[in-house]
């Protein structure tokens, strides 16, 4: 008959598997496992193959030189004393640099090894020939692990420019200027206002020529043709106009914003036009037919600025979602999304002639090398909210805030070069000091701001300021590149 089985529940017989374990090793549980020499010996081995290959030969002459030293009758101590050298445990001569080396480290490679094997010629002189060969051997060992001069972190100094000064206000809109454009010409201006009028102006003397009407809300965007008589604005209204200039008068709409639009921008080599608001989207039409090309959906919040160039990326927008994207205009996707900022990004420019762009934020302007997007540095200090970027050829970079400031900063180095408070028109009050929008003209010699105080201000370099009125106030500050 077969005995029954008594039944356990599963927690009592890990527990008593737990006991038999801790009786079992009880006896040795602080006593490490026994040494294998073999392995031991496999290890060490190794260990020394893969850290002192290179210098393993000189272990080795070391013995046969030290037996020779001994049976010649001259001793160890007296041999080292002579020299003047030190040995380490493992053997292996440490010979101290000449002086005539270390002045020479900063020489480039080839030249450095020839004055390191000559300077351990000179310091070993005394030496016997086996000592000197291993003396050159060792050097060259150290020439390539340790000798490898590192070039120092250079900050470039700052080029000079001189200090822009208010030379003209010009007022006629009746409300706040939100967007400003010079045409290719460089002959008049055009500004977009919240009175829905758009105005333009001459540029050498600052007088109204033109006054367009027709749209029912602010304008917030405009830009002229380079290759057709063509004037493209957008506004609050969710209408994208354009405007012959031969005729002055509106001869093509662009719908299909679901919301107020707040930035366009044209191509500089194709017929396609840009456009971008606050229904988180930008859009691409083709010129001529008023075709939607394509909806660049991704962007989460309104985006407040797009640019266009001829290379790749050919447009880059800048959202309230605190992120910039670039896009691949034959495809019409996401190439890809920059999430550096901390906030919402409102401006962005590209440089003219470096393959480069801005972005500006309240937290940072961060400049960006294209085609990828890579990150190049912070231009920190603008504490504001930053509504505009404007960019010139000589590297002046301008941004401006929702408080009133100019700041004017050198492109290379980020330096802050000038600061500017622009006084506000007699009758408006002090928060009206808000700039919308900038710009240089053409020549880069001109910078036109649109302000809240319903006025375009124009700046221009001071020309009586030399390097020794207007000196440069730099100090490099190895922190400020910061890594994000």
């Amino acid at each position: 008959m077969i005995e029954e089985v008594q039944k356990h529940s599963v927690h009592t017989l890990v527990f008593r598997s737990l006991k038999r374990t801790h009786d079992m090793f009880l006896a040795d549980q602080g006593n490490p496992p026994p040494l294998d020499e073999q392995a031991d010996k496999l290890k060490m081995s190794i260990k020394a193959k893969d850290e002192y290959k290179a210098v393993m030969h000189l272990v080795e002459a070391n013995k046969h030189s030290r037996a020779k030293g001994a049976s010649g009758g001259y001793n160890d101590d007296q041999f080292h004393k002579h020299n003047g050298r030190q040995e380490n445990q493992m053997g292996m001569e440490l010979v101290p640099l000449s002086t005539n080396v270390r002045d020479n480290m900063d020489m480039n490679d080839a030249t450095s090894a020839t004055t390191v094997s000559e300077g351990m010629q000179r310091t070993s002189s005394t030496s016997s020939s086996i000592f000197s060969s291993q003396t050159l051997s060792l050097s060259g060992v150290q020439h390539k692990v340790a000798l490898i001069p590192r070039k120092p972190v250079s900050v470039p100094k700052p080029k000079w420019h001189p200090p822009w000064k208010l030379y003209r206000v010009i007022s006629g809109h009746l409300g706040w200027v939100r967007c400003v454009t010079v045409e290719p010409g460089n002959q008049w201006f055009a500004t977009g206002s919240a009175d829905r009028v758009i105005k333009i102006w001459d540029l050498a003397s600052g007088n109204l020529k033109l006054s367009l009407t027709g749209h029912i809300s602010t304008v917030r965007g405009l830009v002229v043709s380079p290759r057709q008589p063509y004037l493209f604005s957008c506004g609050e209204d969710k209408q994208v106009k354009c405007w012959d200039l031969e005729y002055n008068k509106v001869i093509r709409h662009y719908h299909g914003h679901l919301s107020a639009c707040y930035s366009l921008a044209l191509h500089p080599t194709i017929d396609v036009l840009v456009t971008a608001g606050r229904d988180s989207v930008a859009r691409v039409w083709d010129m001529r037919t008023k075709a939607n090309i394509h909806t660049l959906t991704g962007h989460t919040n309104t985006v407040a600025d797009v640019v266009c160039q001829a290379s790749e990326p050919q447009i880059i927008t800048g959202s309230h979602d605190c992120t910039i994207r670039i896009w691949d205009l034959a495809a019409g996707k996401s190439k890809a999304t920059l999430t550096n900022h901390k906030k919402s990004v409102r401006a962005l420019v590209i440089h003219p002639i470096l393959y480069m762009f801005a972005s500006g934020s309240p937290d940072n302007i961060k400049q960006w090398m294209c085609p990828e997007g890579k990150f190049i540095q912070n231009l920190s200090g603008h504490n504001a909210i930053v509504n505009c970027l404007g960019l010139n050829s000589d590297g002046v970079l301008v941004s401006g805030g929702d408080n009133g400031t100019l700041h004017f900063w050198d492109w290379k180095t980020g330096y802050n070069f000038q600061r500017i408070q622009a006084p506000v028109q007699p009758g408006s009050i002090d928060s009206e000091a808000g700039i919308f929008a900038c710009t240089f003209d053409h020549s880069g010699s001109r910078l036109l701001t649109a302000e809240a105080d319903k006025t375009i201000k124009v700046y221009k370099e001071d020309e009586t300021a030399t390097e020794e009125t207007y000196p440069i106030n730099w100090k490099p500050d190895i922190l400020k590149r910061r890594r994000y």
